[in-house]
């Protein structure tokens, strides 16, 4: 079957043409003539860059260059899925036209390259669509964005709202000159004025450069180190006294850093704690007061029953009986009163006990268990009843003995909303022990113990010693986190004589 390949090839819808290996075009089909609005008189027998001239330099003589080399050096078929490759209009304008080109190589009887074959698919109408398709994902971006922004504009108007409102006061400096940038109200409040921001620290506020807060803004800054001020007494030059106020403040300049650690400017931040201080004076003066005039109330206490025991015969030993209680509530009194009336520590309250109880014979008590504080009502009965026991291990039990000895121990006991103090005061190496007959106002105070949902004491006259054991409830240490333990060394321990808690 013979077949005119011309006739077929200009039949076809879609642009054919021919090069030879000079890129000359040698043929082409009708579609090609329409496609390109060109004679096919003034285009057979020009090259290829020549019929349709290009810069050099541009992408669409790169692509279709580069194109036609491969097929001419590797004789194998090439394509260019997108070039963009204008052409003369009929008014000699050029117009900007898109196409999708295929390069297939055409070989001679001998099997060598004689032709290359292009064609051309023009698909400036999907480059539009696609165009346009892009434009309307562009609007729906551009559209997120302004929805995105206008939710970071309410987010910060709220975070500003916060920032303002904040009880403590806040400025943001910039810079290495201090510069403000923002400050909340409280910090308007402080300084007495609103014109702050877009000035230099030493500017707006210069009775501060005196005081040497300029020079530490500056030692911050260079080394990027914050500084914490506790207390501290600033004069500010609010309204018309000239004088100013002295207020105190605690406060930090912290350093606001680059990830590269490059320091920016300084947050300072703080509270003006002028009337908590002035309040906790007031109050150490109370309580000074309140401890002189219990002093004095004990001291004529302790006058009076030496006169009112003078009058009773062999009264000598109840006498010092009293008095020795009276010292031991005087002692937890002082310790009390130095803590301002506050939890105070359990070791602490021990020891000053013990100590005031028996003196030099304190260094054979070891006191095993770990730091917590205890409220002051607490406090004052753990004082008795340790004074009493200390009191009688001097008289009668083991401490009345040069090897004997007393082992005082406590643990805590965690629960929900308190705490469970287990303490245990077991003597070893006194004299023999046996329970007393006769049971006197320490005998009672020992037995009754602390209450508070504690348990009763428990009170053991083993021949080996004496020993006692309570619990009692007291609140949440308030510091318990960060006191840690504390333990004495296990020493051998003694025991307590009949003769314990006769008194």
């Amino acid at each position: 079957m013979d077949i005119d390949f011309s006739a077929m090839m200009n039949a076809s819808p879609n642009p054919y043409v021919v090069l030879d290996k000079d890129l000359r075009l040698v043929w082409m089909n009708r579609a090609y003539l329409a496609a390109t609005m060109r004679e096919r008189d003034e285009l057979v027998g020009q090259k290829m860059f020549d019929a349709f001239p290009s810069e050099p330099d541009t992408e669409s003589f790169r692509l279709l260059n580069d194109s036609l080399q491969r097929v001419l050096r590797t004789a194998e078929a090439d394509e260019i899925a997108l070039i963009r490759y204008d052409i003369p209009a009929a008014d000699g304008s050029m117009e900007t036209r898109f196409w999708s080109a295929t390069h297939t190589p055409i070989p001679n009887g001998s099997g060598e390259l004689a032709y290359i074959l292009q064609h051309t698919v023009d698909v400036t109408e999907l480059q539009g669509l696609k165009r346009l398709r892009d434009e309307a994902d562009l609007i729906r971006r551009a559209e997120k964005v302004q929805s995105t922004n206008e939710s970071l504009v309410r987010e910060s108007h709220r975070l500003h709202a916060f920032f303002d409102q904040a009880p403590g006061f806040v400025a943001v400096l910039g810079g290495p000159d201090h510069v403000f940038q923002m400050a909340n109200a409280a910090y308007h409040r402080l300084v007495g004025r609103d014109d702050l921001v877009g000035l230099k620290v030493a500017d707006a506020l210069p009775e501060v450069v005196d005081q040497g807060f300029v020079d530490i803004l500056d030692q911050v800054y260079r080394s990027g180190e914050p500084y914490l001020g506790r207390r501290e007494p600033v004069v500010l030059n609010v309204g018309a006294n000239e004088d100013g106020f002295t207020r105190l403040l605690t406060f930090i300049f912290q350093p606001i850093q680059s990830s590269m650690g490059d320091v920016s400017g300084i947050i300072v931040q703080g509270y003006d704690v002028t009337d908590e201080v002035e309040f906790e004076e007031r109050q150490v003066l109370l309580i000074n007061e309140l401890q002189h005039r219990v002093k004095n109330t004990i001291s004529v206490v302790q006058v009076l029953a030496k006169q009112s025991f003078r009058l009773v015969p062999e009264s000598e030993k109840a006498l010092a009986v009293f008095s020795g209680r009276l010292s031991a509530l005087s002692t937890a009194h002082g310790l009390l009163t130095s803590k301002n009336w506050g939890p105070t520590s359990m070791p602490a309250l021990l020891r000053s006990t013990l100590s005031a109880a028996v003196g030099e014979a304190v260094a054979r008590i070891e006191l095993e268990g770990p730091e917590h504080l205890l409220e002051p009502e607490t406090a004052l009965g753990l004082t008795m009843i340790i004074h009493e026991l200390a009191t009688n291990a001097l008289k009668h039990g083991s401490l009345s003995a040069e090897s004997g000895q007393v082992l005082l121990s406590w643990r805590i006991d965690d629960r929900n909303d308190t705490d469970t103090v287990l303490l245990a005061w077991t003597e070893t190496g006194g004299p023999v022990v046996s329970e007393p007959r006769h049971k006197g106002f320490g005998s009672r105070l020992i037995e009754r113990g602390l209450g508070g949902g504690g348990s009763r004491p428990q009170i053991s006259f083993k021949s080996e010693g004496f020993a006692y054991s309570i619990s009692f409830a007291i609140a949440k240490n308030p510091q318990g986190a960060g006191l840690g333990r504390t333990f004495a060394r296990f020493k051998n321990v003694g025991t307590a004589s009949g003769k314990a808690f006769e008194q």
